[in-house]
């Protein structure tokens, strides 16, 4: 009886290590890790000096950042949205502001933290336009080549390896020192994967053994980005096919393997190479090597499955089903829904064969075959469901877009729906593709509801206008009665009079022209005795008569005296009252001109305010059917996604089924001939007459 052989999912016991390429998860951006770049943008955009990447993906705000003062209240608001994860209002206030131009001396670093923002949310063309005009504007290089390497790594991300590529080619420099810190490695790691992705995998050697030749320090990069060097230029030699390429990346991977781990990132990739090596091992026949690199391998790690799979055909390799029974019996006790533990299920029965427990394959085997055939037919329940379009429903219950939150970029796919046999699509969860899908219907969500809230307020913002309108038209007669009470051209004559008045004064330094109502009138006083005394002159003795006017002439020359000490002061305060008379006539006339301007201007304006709102009014009714067709294409694309995933893993149970089968009659084969073989009285010992039947 041929052994079975791994299914479609399953890692090929004769293939070199097919997934070791992928680089730090922590790189990468994942389901959320595209929040760490747009938060390494910022970090640029603010000039930090500590790292932009952390092991853990951790809140904004959280970020071990050590910042400048910012400039601008306006670019600190946007900010300020930015670290409260306000990801939309953040960009739109922004775009505001920089319309406004009200973010220097931040401009540059304003246009790095949009682009980031664009690039997180998929706007790859309009985060390289941002780019390419800082360059025009001969931003500077560190900022520049930051941009790039974030907008590279975002397509990579994306699988859009030549745009990645092209904006890695647009790095003039190494990305060290300041807030570019530890970025050349990953840049360089970055390359390396392109390169590979092209299978131009003598180029990625080179590139890695760059980063492998750094020296220890500041400069060599942190630990981390070195094992990973280390792990896929191994990888990278081995799939270069050269012999020597081979044993030196074996060797490499065995140092990966066998090294210290002090996190559960390392620990996972210390998995990962040893995986590798032994699946390397199978195809080059070396079944002992396989079991020492597999044996490393943590149980409760996520490669245990694939480890316990390989371990179990080593040992078959090696002749010995028995000891393939101990890792092939535990796989088959775990989630069916790793093509690891379903290729277990054929596994195990093949292994009772090989040891001659005929009975016991033959009825694992009719177990695995009923298994795959209820498998299949909770797969076709879920592929109805899908269809049916409560699985898309009960996902956007079970993570919805709640009323206060923002447009999330980063937005996380967790919580699963209530149907039929949810643990088939785990697997299809946690893939990017689906992860991305489902963002981008998230934010259609959002948009619908934004979109709906800007129509509410649009009406309200027509009521606004009507009830403006009716207060102008009331408050108008008012004002422009009010405004006809006072004479402005007799004002102004009379300004004028009493500036000529003043000037005549000035000139002819006449005190008396300053007089106050109490002096002007001990003036006239004066006057008067003096025109009495004329008159009573034939009345009066001379003596009395001189003696009075004596009197008279003391009090007009005190009265002088004073008036003509004081002439400077008055004439002051009476040029003061001038200038701001006329000033109060200027200001009555520019309110004067206001008001017939506002007359003419502010119809004007609250027709244009009525333009704009209609305009933007139909925008929203223009935007509103695209989003919602949008909406029904992504939930389709979501819906193709999931069929697709569950299509396949009916076509890798419709194997195992075969082969099942397959052995089933394989075995029962082996019953009759042993029946009819007198010499065969041992094998009808070993599979009874009832055993054999179908």
């Amino acid at each position: 009886m041929a052994p079975p052989r791994s299914a479609c999912g399953a890692p090929p016991r004769g293939g070199a290590p097919s997934g070791p390429a992928e680089p730090d998860p922590r790189r990468l951006l994942g389901r959320r890790a595209a929040a760490v770049a747009a938060a390494a943008v910022a970090a640029l955009a603010f000039g930090l000096a500590g790292p932009t990447a952390a092991a853990e993906v951790a809140p904004a705000s959280t970020l071990p950042f050590s910042v400048r003062a910012v400039g601008s209240p306006h670019y600190g608001d946007t900010l300020f949205d930015f670290y409260q994860d306000h990801f939309f209002s953040a960009i739109t206030g922004l775009m505001v502001s920089q319309h406004f131009r009200r973010v220097s001396p931040h401009d540059d670093e304003a246009e790095v933290l949009r682009g980031g923002m664009l690039l997180s949310y998929g706007l790859h063309e309009q985060a390289a336009d941002i780019f390419a005009k800082l360059i025009e504007r001969n931003a500077p290089p560190a900022v520049r080549d930051r941009a790039w390497f974030f907008l590279a790594r975002m397509r990579h991300q994306r699988g859009l390896l030549d745009s990645s590529q092209e904006a890695l080619d647009r790095i003039d420099a190494p990305l060290a020192g300041g807030p570019n810190e530890g970025l050349e490695d990953e840049r360089q790691l970055l390359q390396a994967q392109l390169l590979m992705a092209r299978q131009d995998y003598a180029a990625a050697v080179k590139v890695l053994e760059g980063i492998q030749g750094r020296g220890t320090g500041a400069s060599a990069g942190t630990g981390s980005a070195k094992q990973y060097a280390r792990f896929n230029l191994g990888v990278a030699l081995i799939k270069s096919g050269d012999e020597a390429d081979v044993t030196r990346g074996t060797a490499l991977l065995h140092e990966v393997g066998q090294s210290g781990a002090a996190s559960e990132e390392m620990r996972s990739l210390r998995d990962r190479a040893n995986v590798a090596l032994g699946f390397v091992a199978l195809q080059d026949k070396k079944p002992r090597e396989a079991r020492v690199a597999l044996q490393r391998v943590r149980l409760a790690g996520p490669l245990a499955n694939k480890a316990l799979l390989g371990y179990g055909w080593a040992a078959s390799e090696l002749n010995d089903p028995r000891l393939a029974l101990v890792p092939w019996t535990e796989l088959a006790t775990r989630d069916l829904t790793d093509a690891a533990v379903l290729e277990a299920q054929i596994a195990v029965p093949f292994a009772m064969a090989e040891i001659g427990a005929y009975m016991q394959a033959l009825e694992r085997y009719r177990g695995a075959a009923a298994l795959f055939e209820r498998e299949k037919k909770s797969l076709g329940e879920s592929v109805a469901a899908i269809r049916g379009g409560s699985f898309i429903r009960g996902l956007l219950k079970q993570n919805p877009v709640g009323a206060g939150q923002d447009l999330d970029a980063f937005a996380r796919l967790d919580q699963l729906p209530e149907m039929p046999h949810t643990t088939h699509l785990v697997p299809l969860l946690a893939d990017h593709p689906f992860q991305e899908n489902f963002k981008h219907l998230r934010d259609l969500q959002f948009l619908q509801r934004n979109l709906a809230q800007w129509q509410d307020n649009l009406g309200s913002f027509t009521d606004m206008l009507d009830t403006r309108r009716q207060a102008f038209a009331q408050r108008l007669p008012q004002v422009r009665a009010a405004a006809g009470i006072v004479d402005l051209p007799a004002l102004q004559q009379r300004h004028d009079a009493l500036a000529a008045t003043l000037a005549r004064a000035e000139e002819s330094l006449d005190a008396a022209a300053f007089a106050n109502p109490h002096e002007r009138d001990l003036l006239d006083r004066i006057t008067r005795g003096r025109a009495t005394l004329a008159e009573a002159a034939a009345l009066m003795s001379t003596e009395e008569r001189s003696a009075a006017l004596e009197r008279l002439r003391r009090a007009e020359g005190a009265l002088t005296w004073q008036l003509t000490q004081q002439f400077s002061e008055r004439a002051w305060v009476a040029r003061k009252g001038l200038r701001d008379s006329e000033r109060a006539i200027v200001d009555a006339r520019a309110r004067d001109a206001a008001l017939l301007q506002a007359q003419k201007d502010e119809p004007a304006r609250q027709a244009g305010f009525a333009v704009r709102i209609a305009e933007l009014a139909s925008r929203i009714q223009t935007l509103q059917p695209r989003v919602v067709q949008l909406d029904a294409e992504v939930q389709t694309q979501l819906q193709d996604i999931a069929v697709a995933e569950l299509q396949n893993q009916k076509q890798r149970l419709d194997a195992y089924a075969a082969q099942a089968t397959l052995a089933i009659a394989q075995i029962m084969d082996r019953a009759q001939l042993a029946q009819k073989d007198p010499r065969g009285d041992d094998k009808k010992a070993a599979l009874p007459a009832a055993a054999a039947k179908p």
